[in-house]
């Protein structure tokens, strides 16, 4: 049996646990998705989004790409995003990234790679913004892992930045917004601990789509 074969055998086997578990799996997965989680990720294939969480299918709204970009020329995200706010009302909205990042890895070396050039050069505007902090650390090893985190915490930005995360948020509390890294070698998540309400007030006066000149804490 070669590897494309297995798939379908594995299909079969994960069909048999699930009804194991409960008979009514598959009716429950069948109707509407009521997810309270957005998850924008790395495609990374050793980051599976609801494995790490712990969550089952139909729990967490899954947009992923290189680097877990959010970039505002890009249709999909922008699509995935106003979906699961409009549509879906999902309480939060999670931007995670993960150590040995190779995405993060490229837009780190001086190198023409053809057709992502265009978007790892989003990785290299963060790098731009925060060069400061970045070369005062003297191991390249840290300054890696310490990118991938900032990386996240402008991506989040980019995901308050949007119309329809500010205006639901003024208007009902949610969703909020928060960036985690995965860590491949122990399997641990990391919180950023990103104050949201904080970062939403202080871009508000230059992002602010609503409207309106209130702060989030009035």
């Amino acid at each position: 049996m070669n590897d494309y074969q297995r798939i379908f055998e594995n299909n079969k086997k994960w069909i048999a646990s699930k009804k194991e578990k409960d008979k009514d799996f598959f009716v429950k997965l069948a109707r509407d998705q009521n997810p309270d989680f957005l998850y924008i990720g790395c495609s990374d294939s050793r980051v599976p989004a609801n494995e790490i969480m712990g969550l089952e299918p139909g729990e967490v709204f899954v947009h992923r790409n290189i680097a877990n970009l959010v970039v505002n020329t890009d249709l999909n995200v922008m699509s995935v995003i106003y979906y699961a706010v409009e549509n879906l009302k999902v309480k939060h909205i999670i931007v995670c990234g993960h150590y040995n990042c190779g995405g993060v890895k490229a837009a780190m070396e001086s190198k023409d790679l053809g057709i992502l050039n265009p978007w790892l050069r989003n990785i290299r505007d963060v790098y731009r913004l925060h060069k400061d902090e970045l070369d005062r650390l003297s191991s390249e090893h840290d300054r890696y892992r310490r990118l991938v985190e900032i990386n996240v915490i402008e991506q989040c930005l980019n995901v308050v930045k949007t119309a329809e995360v500010q205006k639901s948020f003024l208007r009902t509390g949610y969703p909020k917004v928060a960036g985690w890294v995965f860590d491949l070698a122990n399997g641990e998540l990391i919180d950023l601990q990103i104050n949201f309400e904080k970062r939403l007030d202080e871009i508000r006066s230059i992002y602010n789509l609503v409207g309106e000149s209130t702060t989030v804490n009035s």
